[in-house]
């Protein structure tokens, strides 16, 4: 089966490049795996910081909320 995957392209600067070219050699990945890598980390980061940040009132209301 034949994976055609549509793509566009993204302006960085050379070092940027450079850099990106030797993770993706690094990892044994094509640029464009490198950077779908790079977007699911930062994605993960970001929902960690959200789930490690504290309590909003209303949610703690709801949580110690009388179910019965």
């Amino acid at each position: 089966m034949l994976d055609c995957m549509q793509s566009t392209s993204v302006r960085i600067d050379q070092a940027t490049h450079r850099e990106l070219k030797l993770l993706a050699s690094e990892f044994g990945t094509t640029v464009g795996e490198t950077v779908a890598l790079a977007v699911r980390r930062l994605r993960q980061d970001r929902i960690g910081e959200e789930l490690a940040a504290g309590l909003t009132s209303d949610e703690v209301e709801w949580l110690d909320a009388d179910v019965g």
